[in-house]
């Protein structure tokens, strides 16, 4: 089983960066025969969607695609930008075929403060929707003081094994690749 966690910050590496990577590796201890992928989107190339098949681009999307499609669970990790998601990562989601997200998904944000905590995850959501994404239901939003001398705490760390854990179960629930959990999206019935 592969999860696949993607950073959508492209700033320097912070919290949120170590936040997934602890994520990432508690579930490889705590689940054998998992396979874990950081996509960190800081350190790849992925062009403006564009309607070209992402294999037309001469960079990192290709790549990132195909990881996303193969992945049986996804964990999507963004920063509060402007009361939502970043643009980095909105745009490597216009290359997803509904297909590459008809599977597990679960949502960590983080934010400066509480008052943000629906904004990224409420726009998630919705664009998670249109794939036909089996959204894990609770997500974890992470503030600074979630964090003590650059260390994740245990409350946070548990709250992120518990997202990663719900995702994996649901993976036993979850369609097979191209296939959808109840009615098809809009995107999927318009071929």
């Amino acid at each position: 089983m592969k999860l696949v966690a993607i950073v959508g910050s492209v700033t320097a590496p912070g919290r949120l960066i170590r936040a997934i990577t602890q994520l990432l590796d508690d579930t490889r201890a705590a689940h054998d025969g998992v396979e874990t992928q950081l996509i960190d989107l800081a350190d790849l190339r992925i062009a403006f969607a564009d309607g070209r098949p992402p294999e037309q681009y001469q960079d990192d999307t290709a790549a990132v695609v195909r990881s996303v499609r193969e992945a049986e669970a996804v964990i999507l990790a963004s920063p509060v930008y402007r009361g939502s998601i970043t643009g980095a990562l909105k745009n490597l989601l216009d290359h997803l075929p509904p297909e590459a997200l008809s599977k597990p998904v679960g949502i960590v944000a983080m934010g400066a403060t509480l008052h943000h905590f629906l904004g990224a995850d409420r726009h998630l959501r919705d664009i998670l929707s249109w794939f036909g994404a089996i959204v894990v239901p609770v997500s974890v939003y992470l503030v600074s003081s979630d964090f003590a001398e650059g260390k994740l705490s245990d409350e946070a760390r548990q709250e992120l094994s518990e997202l990663a854990d719900a995702a994996l179960k649901l993976v036993q629930v979850a369609p097979a690749p191209g296939k959808f959990l109840g009615p098809k999206p809009l995107p999927a019935r318009r071929k």
